[in-house]
């Protein structure tokens, strides 16, 4: 068995570049990165390597203790909200952690947050992990030099770094590795999830996305409210299911274009939408209490153009009121009649609050990965596709001259493609492309995937001489 990846936790007050120095860590921009107090309120990790040697960061929401005392600016309008919230999900990654990055900042000194701070890592006994105090915005040698009245705090030397700029940041990997177990290159997430389901939880904002991944885990993983917007970062979270290990990822609400706001709102709905690029199958949640809304249509839309697989959850079903033994079938209806692009997807009713169906998600969605990567033998596909035509053969185009099928074949999964050679790919219609899909699917139903059809046309041949051309 790999040697288990260890966890780097990156904890301090607001605003100091913890989401920055993740960021250089992990390679990528993960973590949304704004100068506004609390920007960063979930735990978000991210995979970093060093010297052939990986371990795991979490990047967490600013922690200050002095945060709704008489005098004290807030962190943000829009965060006050969460402050409990945030300490304690920073509790669990320090716990979680093998070591921890205390991060400071070196412009603005010392304040009574970090004192704080740092008074609780200090406390925390004996068998809690190391703590390296990291002075960050020292970007030139000057502030370097001025780092050493952070030995106030009682942490040990501090390191001083510039997470924008990289300066120092390498040094701060060195002692990194001197303190965490060692974990093997070949552990690395690039190398060893290829074959690990990745489940996009997307929607609008408000749904209930965070709720439903608390139920799946059976813990507050991330924050939950009744405020739009509560998530700012695709979150990842590895769960083992029956033995078999599934990345849920938690994204932003996806708001119409014309109602997100500029700044944090705004990348956040970017982050979703890149989260559901690497995403293998998409669990859509919709609102039972609102139905299908036209922003719900969109963002199928986008699972669509992605070629995601999707499930279709309708949450909060516990709140609809009056139900009889007709309403979940008036339901569906509503909903394959607004989403009837969507229409191989499979639809649960589902409540996350009382729990109710929620059992249902996991199964379907590992049905619908495991059809994603489906692939049919070539004389499968050709005897479905005779089969179809011989039903219903190619309506006539241009000139009375009709599609000709010769040839089918599998080339591609995730989604399932299929290359069809035809006499000319300009005769196929799209009513005739869709019927053709329907026979696969009637042959294989490729639950909650979409399939690609693709046409090549018949190689043209050597121009004939012309008649009487000297040899």
């Amino acid at each position: 068995m790999a040697a288990r990846r260890p966890i780097v936790a990156i904890v301090g007050r607001p605003n100091v570049g913890k989401s920055t120095l993740f960021n250089r860590l992990v390679g990528e921009r993960r973590a949304v990165v704004n100068d506004v107090p609390g920007t960063t309120r979930d735990r978000i990790v991210g995979t970093a390597e060093w010297l052939d040697r990986v371990f795991d960061v979490v990047d967490t929401g600013g922690l200050d203790p002095t945060a709704g005392r008489r005098g004290k600016a807030p962190l943000s309008v829009d965060s006050a909200a969460f402050i409990e919230e945030i300490r304690r999900q920073a509790a669990a990654a320090v716990a979680d952690a093998d070591v921890v990055l205390f991060v400071v900042d070196a412009e603005a000194g010392i304040t009574p947050a970090d004192r704080q701070v740092a008074e609780w890592l200090r406390r925390r006994g004996p068998d809690a992990p190391p703590v390296l105090l990291v002075v960050n915005k020292a970007d030139s040698d000057r502030k370097a030099q001025d780092v050493y009245a952070f030995y106030e705090l009682g942490l040990g030397d501090p390191i001083p770094i510039s997470a924008l700029h990289g300066r120092g940041v390498g040094d701060l990997l060195d002692q990194v590795l001197a303190l965490v177990p060692w974990a093997p290159r070949f552990d690395a997430v690039e190398d060893g999830d290829a074959d690990i389901p990745k489940l996009a939880i997307v929607g609008r904002p408000n749904v209930g996305k965070s709720s439903l991944l608390n139920r799946l885990l059976g813990q507050e993983r991330v924050l939950v409210s009744d405020i739009p917007g509560t998530t700012r970062d695709a979150v990842d979270t590895r769960v083992r299911y029956f033995g078999r290990e599934i990345v849920l990822i938690d994204t932003a609400g996806i708001r119409r274009k014309g109602r997100i706001e500029p700044g944090v709102e705004k990348y956040s709905v970017l982050r979703a939408l890149r989260a559901l690029q690497r995403a293998d199958v998409a669990l859509l949640v919709l609102d039972a209490t609102e139905g299908v809304t036209a922003q719900d249509a969109h963002i199928g839309g986008y699972i669509q153009d992605a070629g995601k697989s999707v499930v279709l959850l309708v949450n909060k079903w516990d709140a609809v009121p009056d139900k009889d033994e007709f309403t979940i079938n008036r339901y569906t209806e509503h909903v394959r009649r607004e989403l009837n692009f969507l229409d191989y997807a499979p639809l649960l009713f589902i409540s996350a609050k009382t729990g109710q169906r929620v059992h249902k998600v996991l199964p379907t969605a590992l049905e619908v990965y495991e059809a994603r990567y489906t692939r049919l033998p070539t004389s499968f596909v050709n005897r479905i596709l005779q089969d179809a035509v011989d039903k219903h053969p190619p309506p006539p185009a241009k000139g009375n001259k009709a599609l000709k099928i010769y040839f089918a074949a599998q080339v591609g999964v995730a989604p399932p493609t299929f290359l069809l050679q035809v006499n000319d790919p300009k005769l196929a219609h799209f009513s005739y492309l869709r019927y053709l899909e329907n026979q696969i699917r009637a042959a294989h139903p490729f639950v909650g995937t979409p399939i690609r059809l693709l046409l090549r046309g018949k190689p043209q041949k050597g121009k004939k001489r012309a008649r009487g051309a000297r040899g």
